[in-house]
């Protein structure tokens, strides 16, 4: 089964090139996530109440071209499959009738007092939710950076933080494009990008980052040195 919702890009969601920026873009992808997981009966409405939540483990995103203001964009969603104790969500992407871009994304569910992840997928709610087309998107693998281009800290502060008591999804994109941003307007962008270790208020996250010729890789790192947040955005012509 798939989903399809449209939305009007606005002039606070795009930067100074008129181009929606990336971590708004994240932004969008984890609404209509969150959408058809409450029209199918297993969104957070459903999971808060038993002490639990979705979470974003991994994303990948691939657009030929980025909208403007006002332009009006269709998100195609379905789920791929709900196994191993994730969940993966695809997406494509449109202006009008033309392609622009396409996602693979997948979650898993979080018990939010143990802040451990749980299989749920057993529960009969989430039975013919599969629409098993598989979106074909091989995944990157992330590696750590052992000598950065730079380094830019960031302490996690009240309006990064979301509903699960923890870093928004979003900001930790966010902090990495504001510590560097590759010159992606006009080529096609691939964004992937792996949550690994959750940060909450007070922490501090440092964004390394390492510049190559065909784009960026980030890594961000706790106060511990662990790595929460990993992703790279890869340019091509």
């Amino acid at each position: 089964m798939k989903y399809n919702y449209e939305f009007e890009i606005k002039y606070q969601e795009v930067d100074d090139r008129k181009k929606l920026r990336l971590f708004n873009l994240e932004n969008y992808l984890l609404e209509v996530a969150g959408t058809v997981a409450d029209e199918l009966g297993f969104g957070i409405q459903v999971l808060h109440p038993q002490g639990l939540t979705w979470i974003l483990t991994r994303l990948s995103v691939e657009m030929y071209e980025l909208p403007g203001p006002c332009d009006k964009v269709r998100f195609e969603t379905w789920i791929e499959s709900n196994v191993h104790m994730l969940s993966t969500r695809d997406f494509r992407i449109y202006s009008g009738d033309r392609l622009i871009g396409q996602c693979k994304s997948v979650w898993a569910v979080l018990d939010m007092e143990k802040r451990e992840i749980v299989n749920v997928f057993d529960n009969p709610i989430f039975e013919g939710s599969v629409d098993g087309e598989v979106l074909d998107m091989p995944r990157v693998r992330m590696t750590t950076i052992p000598e950065p281009t730079g380094c830019v800290p960031h302490k996690i502060v009240y309006s990064d933080l979301d509903y699960n008591r923890h870093c928004n999804s979003c900001r930790y994109l966010q902090a990495m494009t504001d510590a560097y941003l590759p010159d992606y307007y006009g080529k096609r962008v691939r964004l992937d990008i792996n949550y690994s270790k959750e940060v909450g208020l007070g922490d501090e996250l440092q964004t390394f980052y390492l510049v190559s010729e065909d784009g960026v890789q980030y890594q961000q790192k706790n106060q511990a040195g662990e790595t929460s947040c990993s992703a790279r955005i890869t340019l091509s012509c």
